[in-house]
C-alpha cells in the first residue's frame, strides 16, 4: 500500500494554503506563497530525480 497523498488532495490543499495566503497577506503574500511553493516544487522534483534543476541551470558547453 503507498502512503503516498494523491494528487487532488494535495493540489486541494495547495488552494487552500494559497487563499489564506492571499486572504492574509494580500497580494504581496499570495505572490510570496506562489514562489516559495514553486521552489519546493522544484526541490522535490530535484529530490525524486524528476527533474535536473542543476544540469538545466549550470552546465553549458562553451564551444
Amino acid at each position: 500500500m503507498s502512503n503516498a497523498v494523491p494528487a487532488s488532495w494535495a493540489a486541494a490543499l495547495a488552494g487552500l494554503l494559497l487563499a489564506i495566503a492571499g486572504i492574509e497577506g494580500g497580494f504581496g503574500g499570495l505572490v510570496a506563497a506562489l514562489v516559495l511553493g514553486a521552489i519546493g516544487w522544484l526541490i522535490g522534483a530535484q529530490v525524486e530525480g524528476r527533474i535536473d534543476v542543476l544540469g538545466a541551470l549550470g552546465r553549458r558547453s562553451r564551444g
